[in-house]
C-alpha cells in the first residue's frame, strides 16, 4: 500500500521532485513524487517520500526493579533508538499507561511506530500491551483511510502484533531459542512480501545461508497458530526457524491488509549491543543484515506525511531531551543503554 493522492490534489505536479511548504513547522520537507503501475492491479499510486521521518518507540514497564532507581517506572533500550537513527529517523518516545487522545495525538504527529523487545506481561493493565492495542487500532483505521502508518514489532513486538492480530488471543507456544545466532528458512512466496520483495542478492543470501541473527525468546509463533487464531488471509509467513528442542516457529511476518512488520530476532543487537555474555553476531555480514532491516522500516515511516503542528512541539517530543543511562558497568547487564522514565 502506498499513499495516493487523488488528481485534484496531485494537479500541475509534472516533475518528480518538489518541496511542499508546511507552514506550522515553518520548514520545507522534501517530498519525492513518483508513480508505479502495480501487476495485481494495474492501478497507478503515488509514492510520497518524507525525508524527516520521526518514528516513535514504545515504552515498556519496568519488570525487576532491584537494579533501577525506584522513581523509574517505563524505559527503552537505547539500541532501538539507535537503530532507526542510523537508518536516518529520528525517535520520539511513545508512553505506556496512557488514554487514547494521548496516542490518537502522537500517532498524527509521526511516522510510524516500533515495538520493541522485552520481557513484558500482556496481562499487565495499562501497560505495553494495552498502550500497544490502542497505537495498532489507530494504525489500521489510518491505514484503512489510506493515511500510510507503518508498525514494525521485534521479538517482543512480533508477539505483541500475534496477539492483536487474534484478536487477544493468544497464539503464543512456549520454546526455548535464548541467546542463539540463527539463518532465516525462507518459504516459497517470501520474495513476494514487502519486507523481502527489494532485498538484494547479496542480503537474501546472507540471511538464509549465514547464523547473522540473534534470537533471545521463551514464546513463538508457530504457522498452526497463525492459521488458527491470525488467519492466512490476513497474515504472511516468510520465514521460520527451529528452536533448541525442534520446534519450527515464524521469524518473519507481516501484515496482508496495512503495513505492519515482525521479526521474532534482534537484529539492532548485531550493531549496538556488545554484551560479552551474549552470542550476538558482528561480522560485516551481520551488520549489513541488520541494516537492511532498519532501512526497510524508516523507508516504510518517509511514506508517511504526519509532522507536528510546530517546531517547539516538535522539539519537545523528541527523545533527545533524555539521556540514556550507560549498564555496562554492572553485572549481569543486558543492554549497554538505556532510557528510563518517571512514568
Amino acid at each position: 500500500m502506498k499513499t495516493k493522492l487523488s488528481s485534484s490534489s496531485a494537479g500541475g505536479l509534472s516533475s518528480h521532485r518538489l518541496s511542499v511548504a508546511t507552514s506550522a513547522l515553518q520548514i520545507y520537507r522534501e517530498v519525492v513524487i513518483s508513480t508505479q503501475s502495480l501487476a495485481d492491479d494495474n492501478e497507478v499510486e503515488v509514492a510520497v517520500a518524507n525525508n524527516r521521518p520521526i518514528v516513535g518507540i514504545l515504552s515498556q514497564e519496568i519488570q525487576n526493579t532491584s537494579t533501577v532507581q525506584k522513581q523509574y517506572k517505563s524505559f527503552i533500550s537505547a539500541s532501538y533508538v539507535k537503530f532507526l537513527e542510523g537508518a536516518g529517523a529520528r525517535v520520539v518516545p511513545i508512553w505506556i499507561n496512557r488514554t487514547r487522545p494521548y496516542y490518537e495525538y502522537i500517532t498524527s504527529h509521526i511516522n510510524g511506530v516500533l515495538f520493541p523487545g522485552g520481557s513484558s506481561d500482556f496481562n499487565a493493565k495499562n501497560g505495553y500491551a494495552d498502550a500497544g492495542a490502542i497505537i495498532y487500532d489507530i494504525a489500521k483505521k489510518l491505514n484503512a483511510k489510506g493515511d500510510y502508518f507503518p508498525l514494525w514489532g521485534t521479538c517482543l513486538g512480533l508477539e505483541l502484533l500475534a496477539y492483536l492480530g487474534a484478536n487477544k488471543t493468544n497464539p503464543l507456544t512456549l520454546c526455548q531459542s535464548g541467546n542463539v545466532n540463527l539463518n532465516l528458512d525462507l518459504l516459497s512466496g517470501y520474495n513476494r512480501s514487502k519486507l523481502f520483495g527489494s532485498a538484494s542478492k547479496e542480503i537474501i543470501n546472507i540471511l538464509s545461508n549465514e547464523k547473522v541473527l540473534i534470537n533471545f525468546h521463551r514464546y513463538c509463533l508457530t504457522q498452526e497458530n497463525v492459521t488458527q487464531f491470525m488467519g492466512d488471509i490476513n497474515w504472511r509467513i516468510m520465514s521460520t526457524n527451529k528452536d533448541s528442542n525442534g520446534l519450527k516457529f515464524v521469524s518473519t511476518i507481516e501484515s496482508r491488509n496495512f503495513p505492519a512488520y515482525g521479526v521474532q530476532f534482534h537484529p539492532e543487537k548485531s550493531i549496538f549491543e556488545w554484551n560479552p555474555v551474549q552470542k550476538t553476531a558482528h561480522s560485516s555480514n551481520a551488520v549489513k543484515a541488520a541494516q537492511y532491516f532498519a532501512n526497510f522500516f524508516v523507508n516504510e515511516a518517509r511514506k508517511s506525511t504526519h509532522a507536528f503542528p510546530s517546531i517547539a512541539e516538535e522539539t519537545k517530543a523528541l527523545i533527545y531531551n533524555f539521556s540514556p543511562q550507560y549498564k555496562g558497568r554492572e553485572k549481569n547487564y543486558f543492554n549497554e543503554q538505556m532510557y528510563y522514565f518517571e512514568w
